[in-house]
């Protein structure tokens, strides 16, 4: 499955945009700002085929184009995993170094332990109950 992290996407997306502007342009950061409001609400398909039209305006070689080429492809490849509007709707974290911290301390919270042994399956058995407590589920 595709990286779902808004943050990498961004950090990804950005060589596309200085097949276009410079490094130091506002307008890069417009445009980027105007992509990316788009895919958060659930229009990943749409930036792909501006994004292609705007190399072909420039008449960019292949090479050139190929940032921009590989970007819309992604969008276009992973659009069933790029819901931002739902994760957004649904109060999901859409940044990976959140769950990912979630996951450690929760880990680390139980297993961690000063004496403590854990067997997989012990382990296995008291996370999920850790899960819920720390979330007050």
């Amino acid at each position: 499955m595709p990286d779902r992290d808004i943050i990498h996407m961004i950090q990804y997306f950005w060589k596309a945009a200085f097949v276009f502007y410079s490094q130091t342009s506002t307008q890069a950061e417009a445009s980027q700002s105007k992509r990316l409001q788009l895919i958060l609400e659930g229009k990943s398909t749409s930036v792909a085929p501006g994004i292609r039209r705007n190399a072909t305006l420039l008449k960019l070689t292949p090479q050139e184009g190929k940032p921009v080429d590989t970007r819309a492809r992604y969008l276009l490849n992973n659009a069933k995993y790029l819901k931002y509007d739902d994760y957004l709707k649904a109060g999901l974290p859409m940044a990976t170094g959140v769950i990912e911290g979630a996951c450690r301390h929760l880990i680390k919270h139980r297993m961690d332990i000063t004496g403590a042994r854990w067997t997989m399956r012990a382990a296995e058995a008291v996370l999920p109950l850790g899960s819920l407590y720390i979330s007050r589920d």
